[in-house]
């Protein structure tokens, strides 16, 4: 197939023969003829460039940068092509129609007839031979031409695909952008084997130049093929995907693209970075986002020597409450790490599903820290050495001698009188003392308590809400922080008891696994501590010796709520068995022991 042969030579009708639509009539009639064929081109013109208006704003909202480039430069060929054959359409209609133009048209028709067919040969010659096929000049620019169109509607079609097929539809960022990817090199691939097929170009005679072309591929763009297949298999293996938050080579940030070549990377600065794909396969890549974004951050915090660590851990624990991107569960943790060289280095971990978010949630928390450290008097040492000297005249005598030393690493701090001890914390008492006040914890270690204090949250009510009903399972015991709650039994239809900041409740549903005897409402905003199942379960199991002393506590308080008469029947049924033994196995059965 020759597209060639469908360039006609340009011929004009004869002055002689009039044809039968030519426009006829007065002279001034044929000019009115000539301005309104004129002004309906003029028109047309300026509607070509409206359509190319909105194309481009269409294009602005659905198409990235680099897309928009190719299409718009796409999109400007189509509206010269467009004029021009509007145009052409004109002429030819003014000088084949117009009767007074007739003698112009057929000057140009002399002129023009023996150029239209020289540039017919030109473009209908053949200028190279792939074996039995031949191509002239004209076939080859109608290929480029249907290529470019080919490469541009794939992507349209990708594009609109994704947008409104795959955006409609519960599939994350990473998984439409791999299939919109795939789709378009599909299309585009599909579209040239056709190409090539009907301008009658036989592929099999393309084997020795796939061959050559293969070859200084393997050998010149050793690269260029690697990023290539690598692509690829960025594409199909899904293990890197669009959307998600990667670190590679020092660099950390958000995949916005994966093409054949490279993969756009979008810091934390909103910078793109382009790395070529045969790194993924050749670094270490951290991604912060495959299969579940939770991640855990590590915060390092040293404190002076001879600090409170129970306080310590508490106050690094209630700041990770605080921050409200902290996850709850898992729980943070404190870990002492070591006894440096000058202060105890502890380590703060918390669990965040923002891993884009690390150093603001960082940040935050380093913020809090140092707030709530500098509230309950806990010191951060600086690397120094202090030099005290009690003896004034001695003091003065060191000082002179030792202030000529330029040593930066040495600091010499000269004091009359030792410093005053650190005062301490007395906003609210530390959770250790008050659970030490709790009957059931109160010979517990420092080590066990730290296990509930970590596993612990805080939890804040308002003025009239129930903190839990008479009734209700009872998975958690509360200390309160703040305020004052009312004990109310709706069995006997009284106030039991009204309970003050410091003290706590609800542990004998925790404990024995029955429902709640009684219920507790807010008095005004309060703050309590809470410690779940989960918590108990924990040091329980690690310090089976408490669960003795706990069933021992709660075998004499429960006589006292029999006394009050809202002791659950269950607990007052078996009266031949010993209140102790009955307790002692429910707590063995509820956690696990």
């Amino acid at each position: 197939m020759d597209c060639g042969s469908a360039v006609p030579a340009l011929r004009l009708e004869a002055i002689d023969e009039t044809p039968a639509l030519m426009i006829q009539g007065p002279f001034i009639f044929q000019v009115v003829c000539l301005l309104v064929i004129l002004g309906l081109t003029l028109w047309g013109h300026r509607l070509c460039g409206t359509l190319l208006r909105r194309f481009r704003h269409w294009a602005e909202q659905y198409l990235r940068p680099s897309e928009r480039l190719w299409t718009e430069l796409g999109g400007v060929l189509l509206l010269l092509l467009l004029r021009a054959g509007l145009w052409l359409v004109a002429v030819a209609t003014l000088l084949t129609q117009v009767q007074f133009l007739q003698p112009l048209a057929k000057m140009l028709n002399l002129g023009m007839s023996g150029f239209s067919s020289q540039i017919g040969n030109w473009l209908t010659g053949p200028i190279i031979d792939l074996g039995k096929t031949r191509l002239s000049l004209s076939t080859i620019v109608t290929a480029i031409v249907v290529a470019i169109a080919i490469f541009i509607g794939a992507r349209l079609l990708s594009q609109s695909i994704k947008t409104w097929v795959l955006g409609q539809s519960r599939m994350d960022r990473g998984m439409q952008e791999a299939i919109s990817t795939l789709i378009t090199y599909a299309i585009a691939i599909l579209g040239i084997v056709i190409l090539l097929q009907t301008i009658g170009l036989d592929l099999s005679s393309l084997t020795v130049l796939a061959g050559v072309v293969g070859l200084g591929f393997g050998l010149g763009l050793q690269e260029l093929a690697g990023n290539f297949v690598s692509g690829l298999t960025l594409l199909f293996e899904q293990q890197i995907r669009v959307g998600d938050f990667v670190e590679i080579d020092g660099i950390t940030g958000t995949i916005e693209r994966i093409s054949i070549r490279s993969t756009i990377l979008r810091t934390t600065d909103r910078r793109f970075v382009i790395i070529p794909n045969h790194l993924f396969s050749q670094k270490n890549v951290i991604n912060w986002s495959y299969q579940e974004p939770a991640t855990r951050v590590h915060i390092p915090i040293t404190i002076a020597f001879g600090t409170d660590t129970v306080l310590v851990t508490e106050t690094l624990v209630a700041c990770a409450r605080m921050e409200p991107r902290v996850l709850h569960d898992p729980p943070p943790v404190v870990w002492f790490k070591a006894f440096g060289e000058s202060a105890y280095e502890f380590e703060l971990l918390v669990w965040i599903n923002q891993p884009q978010n690390f150093e603001p949630i960082k940040s935050a928390l380093n913020f809090l820290i140092e707030q709530e450290l500098r509230h309950r008097n806990i010191e951060i040492p600086f690397p120094q050495r202090e030099l005290r000297l009690r003896d004034p005249a001695t003091a003065a005598h060191w000082t002179g001698h030792i202030g000529h030393s330029h040593s930066p690493a040495s600091a010499v701090t000269v004091t009359e009188n030792p410093p005053p001890e650190r005062s301490s914390y007395q906003a609210l008492k530390s959770l250790r003392v008050l659970l030490k006040q709790v009957s059931y914890f109160k010979g517990c270690s420092d080590a066990q308590l730290r296990v509930l204090i970590e596993q612990g949250y805080r939890r804040s009510f308002r003025k009239g809400q129930i903190i839990c009903k008479e009734g209700d399972t009872g998975e958690c015991f509360y200390i309160l922080l703040k305020g004052r709650v009312e004990v109310i039994s709706e069995k006997l239809g009284q106030e039991i008891a009204v309970i003050e900041a410091g003290d706590f409740f609800g542990e004998i549903s925790l404990f024995t696994g029955m429902p709640r005897s009684t219920t507790v409402q807010a008095l005004e905003d309060v703050t309590l501590f809470v410690v779940d199942h989960r918590a108990l379960k924990m040091l329980l199991q690690d310090h089976q010796e408490l669960a003795q002393e706990i069933a021992e506590t709660l075998a004499q308080r429960q006589q006292v709520l029999r006394e009050l008469g809202v002791l659950a029947p269950e607990l007052s049924q078996n009266e031949a068995e010993p209140p102790l033994w009955w307790i002692r196995q429910r707590i063995h059965n509820l956690f696990g022991i």
